[in-house]
């Protein structure tokens, strides 16, 4: 039977939730999934590794692929560009493996408009209280840049409505079994099996 092409997962959630832990933990599950560099213009923060957690490019370096058409989104928040590119994506796909990308509201709803079949999925904390501990405990936040993250928050709850699932990272665990359920759930619908072929005798 001809390979399935691959299938396209966005998670998101607000700053601080604990997206990376859950992500993490989604991909010791299913280690055949395969995720999805982003490239960004921010600095990296403590133990992050260049084309491990993201491509960390120059400005300059950022503007140029933009210029060549080799991201299929990108957007700028704050001061910084954040961008995925398209051989990230299509390639795997095209190889049947599915690819999870993490990505911000934005960023979610271009590459929906892009691959309709894509399955998006939201991660919410318990309590808005209990973000703004997480984001207080990273001890990166400046009173300002606090105050810009919650406004920021606040914008971003308006989109959860357009993705198609929701989950709470209460426990980081069974945030990311929840993932899983909803991946393999996905990989079973009938539309992305080809069933076409499913009684093609073979010579």
């Amino acid at each position: 039977m001809e390979k399935s092409k691959g299938m396209l997962i966005v998670v998101s959630g607000f700053s601080g939730v604990g997206k990376g832990t859950v992500v993490q933990l989604v991909f010791e599950s299913m280690p055949n999934l395969q995720f999805s560099i982003s490239c960004t213009t921010r600095k990296p923060r403590a133990g992050e590794e260049n084309g491990v957690e993201y491509f960390f490019l120059s400005e300059e370096e950022f503007e140029k692929k933009i210029a060549a058409g080799e991201f299929v989104e990108y957007t700028k928040t704050f001061t910084n560009y954040y961008g995925t590119l398209k051989s990230e994506i299509d390639k795997p796909l095209d190889r049947g493996v599915d690819v999870l990308l993490e990505l911000n509201v934005v960023g979610a709803k271009n590459i929906k408009k892009l691959y309709p079949d894509s399955v998006t999925v939201f991660i919410t904390p318990p309590s808005i209280g209990a973000l703004k501990a997480r984001l207080i405990g990273r001890g990166s936040e400046t009173p300002e840049s606090l105050s810009r993250r919650l406004k920021e928050i606040e914008n971003e709850s308006k989109d959860i409505c357009h993705y198609d699932y929701v989950v709470t990272n209460n426990v980081a665990r069974t945030c990311a079994d929840e993932i899983v359920n909803i991946i393999r759930s996905e990989r079973l619908k009938t539309s992305r099996q080809n069933l076409k072929n499913l009684f093609v005798q073979e010579d």
